[in-house]
C-alpha cells in the first residue's frame, strides 16, 4: 500500500505529538533535583534503593535548619504567658460597671477607639490591654482623687461582650496580612449567654490570629513567636500546641503585632493538623485526556478541591483519578506538580512517573507534601497517546481522501 505524502507527513507529526519522542524533565532555578528545593521530597528519584529504610528527606531538610529562637524550653514563655494571662480588654469591648448604689456611674460602657473608658465627670481611664480587676482599681482611685468619695466604694467591672480585634500577622505564615478575629454575633449565642456577664472567647487568642493568616508554614519557628504590644516585645514558645501540653496561648487586643520567625528549613513535624496549621489546601487539578475547548466541557468548576493539611502528592494524584484502570493502557501515566517555595517565592515544577513511585519501597523520600495553591496535572500513558495518534491519523486520512 502506498501512503500519500500528506498522510505520511501527518503520521510523522502525530508520532512526535503523541509522545513517542522523549521529553526532558522540567528545569528549575533552584537545585531541586539535588535536594536543594524547599522540601527535599521534591528531588528527583533517579536512584532506586533496595533498602527501604534508607530515607534521607528528613535529614536533608534538617541540615538547613537555623537554631530554635528561644532555646529555653519554654521557661521564659511561661513567665510571659502568666504576665499576659486573663481576659485583656480591647477597644469596642462592652463592660458592665457598677459603683455601689450610685446611679451616676453605674451603667454599661464601651471601651473607646482610643482604648480608654469615659465615665461621667472623670478623666479618661486607660483600658486597652488591661484586665477588669485593674479597671476596678483605676476607677476607685479616680473617684477618691476627685473627691466623689471619702472611702473606697464597692466597684464591680464585668465583661458583657467582647468585640473583634484587628491585629497584624507577618513572617512564616501563608497569608501575612491584617486580620480581624474574635467577633461572635448574638445569633451564635444562646439566650442565656446573651444576657450573662463575664464574656470570654478563645477566638481572640494568638493561635486564632495565626490560623486566620493562613496558618504557619512548615519552616516556622514556633519556639519564638513575637508579640508586640504597647511598645514591648514578647517572645512566646508555642511548640506545645502540637504536643498537647504546656500550651502557651495569650489573648490579643487590637493593635497587637505578631511575627512568626522562620528556621529556613522544611519541618515535617509541622505537616499535621493543629491549632495553628492551615485549615487545608486548595489544590488545582487537571486530568484532561485532551485540552478542552471551553470551561464547561472540562468541568473547571469542580477541579479546585480542598484536601486536608498534610496531604501528599500520591494522595492527590489518586484523588485526580490519575491512578487505576487497565494496566495495559494506564500503568505508564505521569503527573506534574506545580509548587512555589514560600521562603524565596520561586516556583518549582516536579514531574513523577506515577507507577514508578507507587512501586518504590522508598516512595516517602520522593512523595512531596502539598502546599496551598499547588497544582497537579496528569499526563496519559504511551498506549493512550498511541490511541490519540490513531485518532489523528483517521482524521488526516479522511482529509486526504476528501482532498
Amino acid at each position: 500500500m502506498i501512503i500519500p505524502p500528506q498522510l505520511a507527513s501527518a503520521l510523522a507529526a502525530a508520532l512526535i505529538l503523541g509522545g513517542c519522542a522523549g521529553f526532558d524533565r522540567p528545569d528549575n532555578l533552584a537545585p531541586v533535583n539535588a535536594g536543594g528545593g524547599y522540601q527535599a521530597q521534591w528531588r528527583d528519584p533517579d536512584v532506586r534503593r533496595a533498602d527501604a529504610s534508607f530515607l534521607r528527606s528528613a535529614e536533608i531538610n534538617a541540615q538547613r535548619c537555623l537554631p530554635f529562637g528561644q532555646g529555653d524550653d519554654g521557661k521564659a514563655s511561661g513567665v510571659i504567658a502568666r504576665s499576659l494571662a486573663g481576659v485583656r480588654l480591647s477597644r469596642g469591648d462592652l463592660l458592665d460597671i457598677r459603683v455601689g448604689e450610685d446611679e451616676t456611674f453605674t451603667a454599661a460602657y464601651e471601651v473607646s477607639r482610643d482604648g480608654t473608658l469615659r465615665l461621667p465627670f472623670l478623666a479618661a481611664i486607660p483600658a486597652q490591654g488591661q484586665v477588669p480587676d485593674r479597671i476596678e482599681d483605676a476607677i476607685a482611685d479616680a473617684l477618691l482623687a476627685d473627691g466623689f468619695y471619702d472611702d473606697r466604694p464597692r466597684i464591680s467591672v464585668r465583661l458583657m461582650d467582647l468585640a473583634s480585634v484587628s491585629v497584624g500577622v507577618t513572617g512564616a505564615v501563608f497569608e501575612p496580612h491584617q486580620v480581624e478575629i474574635g467577633g461572635v454575633g448574638g445569633i451564635d449565642r444562646d439566650q442565656l449567654r446573651q444576657v450573662a456577664l463575664g464574656a470570654s472567647t478563645e477566638a481572640r487568642n494568638l493561635s486564632a490570629a495565626i490560623r486566620a493568616a493562613g496558618g504557619i508554614r512548615p519552616d516556622a519557628d514556633l519556639s519564638s513567636v513575637e508579640l508586640r504590644r504597647g511598645g514591648r516585645l514578647y517572645r512566646i514558645d508555642m511548640r506545645g500546641v502540637f504536643q498537647g501540653s504546656d500550651i502557651v496561648d495569650v489573648m490579643l487586643v487590637s493593635g497587637d503585632e505578631i511575627r512568626v520567625p522562620s528556621r529556613r528549613c522544611f519541618q515535617e513535624d509541622l505537616m499535621r493538623p493543629g491549632p495553628v496549621s492551615p485549615p487545608g489546601v486548595s489544590l488545582f487539578l487537571s486530568n484532561l485526556t485532551q485540552p478542552a475547548t471551553h470551561n464547561a466541557g472540562s468541568a473547571v468548576g469542580r477541579e479546585v478541591r480542598a484536601v486536608p493539611w498534610g496531604t501528599r502528592y500520591l494522595q492527590a494524584v489518586i484523588d485526580t483519578n490519575c491512578v487505576g484502570g487497565p494496566r495495559a493502557t494506564s500503568a505508564d501515566r505521569s503527573a506534574v506538580l506545580f509548587s512555589r517555595d514560600p521562603v524565596t517565592g520561586v516556583s518549582a515544577v516536579i514531574e513523577r512517573d506515577i507507577e514508578d513511585l507507587l512501586r518504590r519501597a522508598d516512595r516517602d523520600d520522593f512523595d512531596p507534601y502539598l502546599m496551598p495553591g499547588d497544582a497537579i496535572a496528569c499526563y496519559d500513558s504511551a498506549i493512550t497517546n498511541l490511541g490519540e495518534v490513531g485518532r489523528i491519523l483517521g482524521l488526516m486520512g479522511a482529509f486526504v481522501l476528501l482532498d
